[in-house]
């Protein structure tokens, strides 16, 4: 099974590449499975209804959220009508929605499964127990299960990586939105990337216009911010797993401007 990971899309800029491409770039590289990260696709952080099933109808089979999940006012209500968007697994469990969505492909059933560090992040319950916890009750659900952790520091993704190296098919992080050099492939047979990157407006900081965060750094003061203007580029990542033992054969780095799409 070929799967697909995309890296945090970035406002209207990023998502509108996603609804053109998407398809093109699953046709291209034969992909089976997509799971992109969406707590950014809103013009103030976090998702809306219509975002989310544009994502859905354009080829995203699973949304991963982040520290951004509640950052929009209809985020909730996507939580509660869209099982195929998930939002951090440790998160309290009276919040909206889950951590995690399986669906049986006839041929194979895949499991994903968003979780978020805590080092410079919000303070929530451990994603190491959490996580334990919700692959306990998928494990028996699920051929391949992948997890999205939504995390600030290498260090933390690393180190969550070897833990569930062998429990889980693929590992890749978000949230840094700089796609990291370090696909591989871990000795229990996990495919790995510290973080997939950003699909938005590559002549930007993180997908704002750059001139306001050299401002924001130069004098420390606070400025509102506005999305980039110019050129999007893809960033993602392709991991391809074995269907009968569930571990990573091959990870291959996308990142790409939609003119290298044929």
């Amino acid at each position: 099974m070929r799967i697909l990971a995309v890296g945090d899309i970035v406002s209207s800029d990023g998502r509108e590449y996603i609804y053109n491409n998407l398809g093109k770039i699953r046709r291209k590289y034969n992909i089976d499975y997509c799971i992109a990260n969406g707590e950014n696709t809103a013009l103030t952080n976090g998702i809306t209804v219509d975002i989310a099933r544009n994502l859905i109808d354009c080829g995203v089979d699973v949304i991963t959220m982040g520290n951004h999940t509640f950052s929009n006012k209809e985020s909730g209500i996507v939580l509660n009508d869209f099982e195929r968007v998930i939002r951090p697994v440790n998160y309290p469990p009276e919040t909206e929605g889950e951590g995690y969505f399986v669906e049986d492909l006839g041929n194979v059933r895949i499991g994903v499964i968003n979780a978020m560090g805590r080092v410079n992040m919000e303070p929530l319950d451990c994603p190491f127990r959490e996580t334990e916890k919700a692959l306990a009750k998928i494990k028996d659900k699920a051929d391949i299960i992948v997890i999205d952790f939504h995390c600030e520091t290498s260090s933390e993704k690393l180190a969550f990586a070897h833990y569930f190296d062998g429990k889980a098919s693929v590992i890749f992080g978000t949230h840094t939105h700089i796609q990291t050099a370090d696909a591989q492939i871990l000795s229990g047979g996990t495919g790995y990337i510290s973080d997939l990157g950003m699909t938005g407006v590559r002549d930007s900081v993180l997908g704002v216009k750059k001139e306001l965060i050299m401002e924001m750094y130069y004098t420390r003061k606070h400025v509102r911010f506005e999305k980039a203007e110019g050129e999007v580029w893809f960033s993602g990542c392709i991991f391809d797993v074995d269907e009968k033992t569930g571990k990573t054969t091959n990870v291959e780095r996308l990142y790409f401007s939609d003119k290298e799409i044929i």
